[in-house]
């Protein structure tokens, strides 16, 4: 579908200093989790949210005004919706239906009316028969202090979109009053007609029933076109936060304390500018709190995390949008991104095949959304990083790698060497001993605290387990055999950095803001949009409902 490439991970020596592995350990999931209409009874409130260094920082958002209708998808457990969360609820419905969204403004009175844009949709809106509770405002009707209002459109359009503030837009948006929109496509590809994939139509689908995966996915296409089929996918809303605002409102909200709404005096006057953001949040968490589960309980406000976890060769839906004032320059680590779509607009050519371009860097732009699609297949490493060895005892050391017609073994969806690259089948990973680069190869390791090709969070760069002990060291015939491999192996064996060896263990990958300052948490590094991507082999069971 389109060319790998391998590119440079963040050193490993930092990422150990910084103890960061230990983070691998337990490593979270996600997911596109949200709440499924189409009627969504919202509320605009008040709360506090959490920053990695130990700052709760006072906020507005959208949250849940009653238990919503439900929570999707099915397979993640213990979901919640508070009554005021960062970003707002994720509002997941089908083409065609007629979308209701009636919001209550809980804020406090001196901060005004509220509202909400749905952009790229027709809405109707209820402030003819609700005035005075329902105000015209600038952009959209507007809900006073405690009042109601209601918004109808027909999501007309499929993929992913964004609602948000249409009030003093540089206040209550930066406040947190955003989050996104998930429209399912009507008819979506099923997973046996799907096409301009790596893989054979349906074989993911396969190689997930065989190991006992669960599906979390919201559908199986993004659209109604066979090429936007998926295997995974995940929602990244990208904003930033000036805490300086945000203490400014509080102190104007604290000191007006029950005032009437619409008195002189009885509004916040909080300047906007100069602007100096110290806080850049995916899914309203920054690194390290991305990479805790959805719904975690210490964030009660901040319901959904950022942590994208996959296997060779699945196709990964990304679902991207950029909230707040600035663009943020978004790079994914091991592969371009094909750009499937913007604010919901398939970019097809005149063939009615994919269009969208490739992007080294996913370059959000404030308001705008975009669907793309990214995988990892390990292709380019130059070694089996399947640990392969023909003198081994085991017989997954021997699984042949018969290759398509794209290089790929996929003929056999239920082995663990599931789209293996063959052309580096029984590589080993080094011919000579640490660091003596004109002697051996294929590919001779630099210092392991400086691995470059990835991060390898289980310790090894075989992928899985069991791959350390059935791959080959130079002369070695594997970690079970003779003491030899003791003094020949220079490569550590799974598990030794964060992971139990015989559990969870492969590749870390960085996805990460290029703006160096935003991958900080008050100037503090590592913190901001900054989170990894991880990539298992097939044996290890995928569970992103944690």
């Amino acid at each position: 579908m389109f060319a790998m490439t391998i590119n440079t991970a963040i050193p490993m020596q930092r990422l150990l200093t910084l103890g960061l592995a230990a983070l691998f350990a337990t490593a979270a999931h996600a997911a596109a989790p949200g709440i499924t209409g189409p009627t969504f009874n919202l509320q605009a409130s008040q709360a506090y949210i959490t920053q990695p260094d130990g700052q709760a920082v006072y906020s507005w958002g959208y949250g849940c005004n009653g238990a919503p209708g439900g929570y999707a998808p099915a397979a993640i457990g213990g979901a919640f919706c508070n009554a005021m969360q960062l970003p707002g609820p994720t509002l997941i419905v089908t083409e065609g239906q007629t979308v209701t969204v009636n919001l209550t403004n809980n804020l406090p009175a001196v901060a005004g009316n509220t509202s909400m844009l749905f952009p790229g949709f027709n809405v109707t809106t209820s402030c003819a028969a609700t005035v005075p509770a329902g105000a015209p405002g600038l952009l959209t009707c507007e809900a006073a202090p405690a009042a109601t209002v209601s918004y109808s459109f027909v999501a007309a359009t499929p993929g992913t979109h964004t609602y948000y503030s249409g009030t003093q837009g540089d206040l209550q948006v930066e406040m947190g009053l955003f989050g996104a929109i998930i429209v399912l496509p009507k008819a979506p590809v099923a997973d046996a007609a799907c096409t301009d994939t790596l893989a054979p139509a349906g074989n993911n689908a396969t190689a997930r029933s065989t190991w006992g995966e669960a599906d979390f996915r919201l559908s199986t296409s993004a659209y109604d076109h066979p090429a936007t089929c998926y295997d995974r996918e995940y929602l990244f809303q990208f904003s930033e936060m000036d805490p300086a605002i945000h203490i400014a409102a509080l102190a104007q909200v604290t000191a007006k304390a029950g005032c009437s709404a619409g008195a002189v005096g009885c509004s916040l006057e909080v300047p906007t500018e100069p602007y100096h953001p110290a806080y850049f949040m995916i899914n309203g968490r920054s690194m390290p709190d991305d990479m805790d589960p959805n719904y975690a309980p210490m964030y009660p406000s901040q319901p959904y995390n950022g942590n994208p976890h996959m296997h060779p060769g699945e196709i990964t839906l990304l679902r991207i949008i950029g909230q707040g004032r600035w663009q943020h320059p978004f790079h994914e680590h091991a592969n371009h991104v094909r750009i499937l779509a913007r604010d919901g607009n398939l970019l097809l050519n005149a063939a009615n095949t994919l269009a969208g371009p490739l992007m080294f860097t996913t370059t959000t732009t404030p308001g705008v959304a975009m669907d793309g699609l990214f995988y990892f297949t390990g292709r380019g490493l130059n070694w089996d990083m399947y640990g392969h060895n023909g003198a081994s005892a085991d017989a997954n050391a021997k699984l042949p790698c018969t290759p398509d017609a794209n290089g790929y073994n996929t003929g056999a969806p239920t082995a663990i060497n599931y789209f293996e690259w063959c052309q580096d089948h029984d590589k080993p990973m080094q011919a000579a001993p640490f660091g003596d680069v004109p002697a051996g190869g294929p590919v001779t390791l630099p210092d392991p605290n400086i691995f470059k090709n990835g991060t390898w969070y289980g310790g090894s760069p075989y992928l899985g387990p069991d791959a350390t002990t059935r791959a080959t060291f130079g002369t070695c015939t594997g970690l079970n055999s003779t003491t030899a491999c003791s003094t020949t192996g220079t490569t550590p064996p799974s598990g030794t950095v964060g992971n139990n060896p015989s559990k969870e263990a492969g590749f870390a990958f960085m996805w990460h803001s290029h703006n160096e300052r935003e991958i900080t948490t008050n100037n503090i590094f590592p913190g901001g949009m900054m989170m990894m991507m991880l990539v298992d082999s097939r044996e290890f069971v995928i569970d992103e409902s944690q």
